[in-house]
Order: structure tokens, then C-alpha cells, then sequence
């Protein structure tokens, strides 16, 4: 159920009430401006980005992620579960859904056969976030998103507080915070979700849009998507270090390739650290509309849409087909828990500890090219 009345503004930020969960529970979304003409829309539910409109080289503004305007889209649909959520507790795959931690074997939800994905069907995209807009009047526009994940929640060990704040600046900069307190140690590595498409927000491909990846390695996976070994960019097609267009080697005879139905790899980032890198350069020459991505994480997952189904009918009407958008998700290497080297690109983030902050960060900026 969609709600379009009621619409208020708490600390200069739009709110209204979104529709109702299955439990009763009301669920609130939040609209952000920028001046120049950007766009974003968030909701209680996945702590999500529902939608994100920008202008085109024409000054036309349009969508340029997936979403949908109703609630029930992402309570129902499984095409729809992760568009633009919050992601946790462990993003990505993890093997068997099992791990060991403490001496101890964990045993997760099998949510994508014969592994765990994404922290599992009761993830974090799946429940209610308390959402608060934050105060424009000293200088912030955004939101801040609060849940507390309950100990054994999916199977994870700990009760986990988290926190993502979403915020817009007027200059294009959409930033992600996400921070984590635990009272055991327990596995996290949060991303977001989003499906982008600069073109036309999911009506028709995203083939045409130039990509750039900073990274030399990528994951290879094996029959399962499980990572199993890291491997030379150099001579292959998932070299995107200059920029290429998605569809020049999408379909291109390779192994990895034909496995995953086209691009759903983790990038190892080529400069490290802790600090904010780029992970990524988005464009599409006939809007004029570019992305770039830039993350504290070491990685970036690669997903270009290959099993969208043409289910949905999101906004506008537009229906989301096969590589209608991709998915560049800033995180840590997936099954990190089963393969420590893996963690170690990471730089053995992955594991948390009572008494540290876990915190993640990653920056979407948008323009026009000219």
C-alpha cells in the first residue's frame, strides 16, 4: 500500500508515511532535494533507497536507479527484495551458510542454494529500520536509521546495534555511514543494494553505459559463486581499468562469464587503505549523466542484472528485464569467512570485536558530463 498524503516536513526533510507491515508496524519514507535538482527518496523498510532522480544533459530530470513506489513490491516480489536496501549482517555469499568463530560452527539460512546470501531472508533489507531526518538547519540534509539486531538473528552470533545515515549534499554527494557495536564477536560487512541505470532508471539496458573499475584482480567463482582464486584483470574481460561500455565483452567466451550469465564478481580495489578510494565510474553518453563510486571498503561486487525477470513494474511503469541496471556493491570479499586470505584483502575487517566501532562509508557522486 502506497501513501501520498500526509506529507510533512520534520528538520526541512519531506516525510510521510509509506504503508503498513504485515505486523502492524508503519513505515515511514523520507525525500531529500539538492539545488541542483538531485533527488533521493528512502524508506524504513531495509533502511532502502527508493528511488534517486537526477537532471540529464538537457536539464530533463529522471530516475536512474530501480525501485518501486509501493511498499508491498519489496515485501512480495523476490526480483525486488534487495533494490536499493541496506544490506547485513554479511553481504554476498557465504559457503554452506557455515562458519566457524570461537572454536564454535555457525549454521546459516540456505536463502541461495547451497549458500547463505546477503544475511539471509530476515536480513537487514527485510526488517523495519527507525528512521529520524536529520536537522538541515545546522547544515544536514538526511536521514538517520537505527536497528537492533537481536542475538542469534539469521544465526549470527551477538546482538548487534547499527546505524546507517544516508545524507545529500548540495554539491551531488550522496554518502552512506554505516556503524556497528556488538557485545560478541560477530561477522559484519554491510553494502547497499542500489540497481543503477543513468539512461532511463531500468526501462531499457544498461549495455550502452561505459564502466570503469580501478582493480587488477578479480574473484574468480566456482560452480557455486563461491570465490576461488584471485585473479589478473590483464587479457581478460573483466578488465574495465580505461572504461568500457558493459556490452563489449559481456558476452564474450569465457568461462566465468557463461557461469554467472554475464558480470557477478568482486573487484579487489587497486588502492588500498582505509581511506575513501574510487570503486567506480558509471556513465551513459546519450543522457550525459555520470556516477562515480567511492568507498572505505577494498572491493566492489559487479552485478550487471542477469536474472532480472521482467516481473516488476516499477516507476513510471518501467519494467526491469534482464541487464536493465547493474549493481556495484562496496563491501569486503565474499565467503571472507571461510577463506582468510580473502579477509585479508580486506584487511581483516570482517570480524567484529565488543568494543570496537565497526564503520563503513561509501560516496555516490552525480553529474553531468560536458
Amino acid at each position: 500500500m502506497t501513501v501520498v498524503v500526509g506529507v510533512e516536513t520534520v528538520a526541512g526533510v519531506e516525510t510521510r508515511r509509506w504503508g503498513t507491515l504485515p505486523d502492524g508496524q508503519d513505515v515511514q519514507l523520507f525525500v531529500l532535494r539538492a539545488p541542483n535538482g538531485l533527488t533521493v527518496t528512502l524508506g524504513e523498510y531495509g533502511a532502502r533507497l527508493l528511488r534517486v532522480q537526477m537532471p540529464d544533459w538537457e536539464g530533463v530530470p529522471g530516475d536512474v536507479m530501480l525501485g518501486h513506489p509501493d511498499l508491498a513490491a519489496y515485501l512480495e516480489q523476490e526480483d525486488a527484495l534487495y533494490f536499493g536496501a541496506t544490506v547485513g549482517r554479511v553481504a554476498n555469499r557465504t559457503a554452506r551458510g557455515r562458519f566457524e568463530l570461537g572454536g564454535q560452527e555457525y549454521q546459516l539460512a540456505i536463502n541461495n542454494p547451497p549458500n547463505h546470501l546477503h544475511g539471509g531472508p530476515g536480513g537487514f533489507h527485510a526488517v523495519r529500520w527507525e528512521g529520524t531526518a536529520l536537522d538541515s538547519s545546522k547544515g544536514q540534509n538526511g536521514v538517520t536509521f537505527r536497528y537492533h539486531s537481536p542475538d542469534g538473528e539469521e544465526g549470527y552470533p551477538g546482538a548487534v546495534d547499527v546505524t546507517a545515515r544516508y545524507t545529500l549534499s548540495g554539491d551531488g554527494w550522496l554518502t552512506m555511514d554505516c556503524w556497528a557495536e556488538t557485545d560478541v564477536p560477530t561477522p559484519l560487512n554491510l553494502t547497499n543494494h542500489a540497481y543503477w541505470n543513468l539512461a532511463d532508471g531500468g526501462a531499457g539496458s544498461v549495455l550502452d553505459h561505459t564502466l570503469l573499475l580501478p582493480a587488477a584482480q578479480f574473484l574468480a567463482v566456482d560452480d557455486a559463486a563461491i570465490p576461488s582464486a584471485v585473479t589478473e584483470v590483464q587479457e581478460t574481460p573483466f578488465d574495465f581499468r580505461m572504461g568500457k561500455p558493459l556490452r563489449q565483452d559481456i558476452d564474450a567466451d569465457d568461462a566465468q562469464l557463461r557461469g554467472a550469465g554475464g558480470y557477478d564478481h568482486h573487484f579487489v580495489l587497486l588502492n588500498g587503505g582505509d581511506g575513501l578510494k574510487q570503486a567506480a565510474v558509471l556513465s551513459d553518453p546519450a543522457s550525459g549523466r555520470r556516477m562515480e563510486v567511492w568507498t572505505t571498503e577494498n572491493g566492489v561486487q559487479l552485478y550487471s542484472g542477469n536474472f532480472l525477470s521482467g516481473s516488476i513494474e516499477g516507476w513510471n511503469g518501467a519494467r526491469y528485464k534482464k541487464r536493465s541496471a547493474l549493481c556495484l556493491e562496496t563491501q569486503q570479499a565474499p565467503d571472507a569467512l571461510n577463506q582468510p586470505e580473502l579477509d585479508r584483502l580486506g584487511a581483516g575487517l570482517i570480524i567484529v570485536k565488543p568494543g570496537q566501532t565497526y564503520h563503513t562509508r561509501t560516496r555516490w557522486h552525480f553529474s553531468v558530463m560536458k
